[in-house]
């Protein structure tokens, strides 16, 4: 079993003890990622459909930093703080990923990291 820790500049870098991803093989596991402008370390300018087009960036940086794409994530998990959000993520999502989709959870939740209203993490394999 080998483990590779994933890392760019591309995708904020951690706000805490984690790493964007980790490399188990040919899976790799990234971390939950919210709308932070990777350059800045800020959050992103705009509405909800900004926000999720920032997270969807930041997970695909940090897929093309271990040698894949969206395309190859197998299960993705959204977290939201206002689950009447759900059908604009599906609708970004469709941008971003083709079928066959990801197995995939959305969750209502009480609170974010740095206030956010959206976060996302989820499982590649290569």
């Amino acid at each position: 079993m080998s483990r590779e820790i994933i890392s760019t500049s591309n995708a904020p870098q951690a706000i805490g003890t984690y790493s964007q991803a980790v490399k188990n093989d040919n899976r790799v596991y990234l971390s939950g990622q919210i709308p932070l402008v990777p350059e800045t370390m800020e959050m992103v300018d705009g509405d909800m459909e900004a926000q999720i087009r920032r997270v969807f960036d930041n997970l695909q940086a940090v897929c093309q930093a271990a040698g894949g794409t969206l395309q190859d994530v197998i299960k993705l998990n959204v977290y939201l703080t206002d689950l009447g959000h759900f059908p604009l993520v599906n609708q970004v999502m469709a941008e971003y990923f083709s079928e066959p989709y990801p197995a995939r959870a959305a969750v209502g939740v009480a609170a974010l990291p740095k206030d956010a209203a959206v976060e996302m993490d989820g499982v590649m394999e290569l």
